[in-house]
C-alpha cells in the first residue's frame, strides 16, 4: 500500500505552516494520458482513501499531491464500513462542474483537513461534472444531493479552497474554545 499522512491545518492547537500552504494551493491537471507517475498518484490517493473510515471523499492535495484529481464514495453513507468495490466510489480526474440546478441547500460539513471543525456550506443539490475516470477515460457524470454536495467539496480542494472559507455558521468543540478563538480571531 501506498497511503500517505492525511494533511490537517492544525494539530493538537498547533497550525501546520507547510500543510497549510498546500492545502491553499491551486492544483495543476493530471496529464491525459495518465503517466506512470500519474497512475502512482492515484494509487496513493485511492489507497489513503481506502484506508480510512472516518471520510467519504479525499482530494489529492490533502496528500500533498497539487493535481486534480478527487475520490469519493456514490453510495452507503449509512454504513461506516463500505465494501470498497469500483461502483461504491468514483475517481475523477480534472473535473470541471458544467452545470449546477436548483435552490442552494445548507448543510453542515466537515473536512479531515479541518479536523474538529463542522461549518454550514451552501451547496447546489444538482451538478454535471465532465473529467476523466482513473483509467483516463473522458467521462460526463450526473450528481444529486448528498454525492453532489460531496464532489463540490472535493473539487473546491483542487482550488485551495476550504470549508472555512465559506461564509456559514462555523461549529467545534467547548474544550478548545480557547484555541479556536485565537485561530479565528473571534472578539468577545
Amino acid at each position: 500500500m501506498s497511503e500517505q499522512n492525511v494533511l490537517t491545518l492544525w494539530s493538537e492547537e498547533l497550525v501546520n505552516e507547510d500543510a497549510v500552504k498546500t492545502l491553499r494551493a491551486s492544483c495543476d491537471d493530471l496529464a491525459i494520458p495518465v503517466d506512470a507517475k500519474g497512475t502512482e498518484q492515484i494509487k496513493m490517493l485511492v489507497d489513503t482513501f481506502f484506508s480510512r473510515d472516518d471520510g467519504v471523499g479525499l482530494a489529492a492535495p490533502q496528500i500533498g499531491i497539487l493535481k486534480k484529481v478527487i475520490i469519493f464514495r456514490n453510495k452507503g453513507f449509512e454504513k461506516r464500513e463500505w465494501s470498497k468495490e469500483p461502483d461504491d466510489y468514483d475517481v475523477l480526474i480534472n473535473p470541471r462542474i458544467t452545470q449546477q440546478r436548483g435552490d442552494l441547500v445548507n448543510a453542515l460539513e466537515g473536512c479531515l483537513s479541518c479536523p474538529d471543525v463542522q461549518v454550514e456550506v451552501a451547496r447546489f443539490p444538482e451538478i454535471k461534472v465532465r473529467a476523466y475516470d482513473a483509467k483516463g477515460n473522458k467521462i460526463s457524470k450526473r450528481y444529486t444531493d448528498y454525492v453532489a454536495r460531496i464532489v463540490q467539496h472535493e473539487i473546491d480542494h483542487l482550488e485551495g479552497k476550504l470549508i472555512l472559507d465559506h461564509d456559514g455558521a462555523l461549529y467545534y468543540p467547548k474544550a478548545k474554545q480557547a484555541f479556536f478563538d485565537s485561530l479565528f480571531h473571534f472578539e468577545e
